[in-house]
């Protein structure tokens, strides 16, 4: 499958941040996406992390221990660069390479793959993320936006 366009992942970026963001935002956004999991019976791992603090974290039925450890990999590459793992990801392959390859970190403590969304907060900048693991890649990535949406679009606007 080729990967999106790159304008596409910033401009969903760019669009999806929060004006704050708090304990009770992030239990809030965890709830509803373990909800939406949970009624699509996807085996997927929920975290959400503001300034090196884990605000939330959730493994649903079929998940594992690598799931956690998918996560921290990929929450390290949004920390590095700001922007989404699969941004990351998709950035290094249009430059002719792979993240593994290219980016000269340990493929043990980062992961470019699809699933960590950057928690940004206007006016603030990139505070943390927001992470599924458990998928293939493009599914946790479209997972995170899609719930992302829903949460941040007023209820009187759906």
């Amino acid at each position: 499958m080729a990967d999106p366009d790159l304008a596409v992942l910033l401009e969903q970026e760019r669009r999806l941040v929060f004006d704050r963001f708090d304990n009770d935002t992030a239990w809030a956004l965890g709830q509803q996406m373990v909800a939406a999991a949970r009624d699509r019976g996807l085996p997927v791992v929920v975290s959400i992390e503001r300034n090196g603090q884990r605000l939330f974290h959730a493994a649903l039925p079929g998940t594992a221990a690598d799931n956690d450890a998918w996560v921290e990999r990929k929450v390290r590459v949004v920390r590095r660069y700001g922007h989404s793992s699969y941004q990351v990801g998709c950035h290094f392959r249009a430059g002719g390479g792979t993240f593994e390859e290219k980016s000269r970190l340990d493929p043990n403590e980062y992961a470019a793959h699809g699933g960590s969304f950057p928690l940004t907060i206007r006016n603030v900048g990139v505070v943390g993320s927001i992470t599924v693991s458990g998928l293939p890649q493009a599914d946790d990535h479209a997972f995170v936006v899609e719930q992302l949406e829903k949460f941040l679009t007023p209820a009187s606007s759906r």
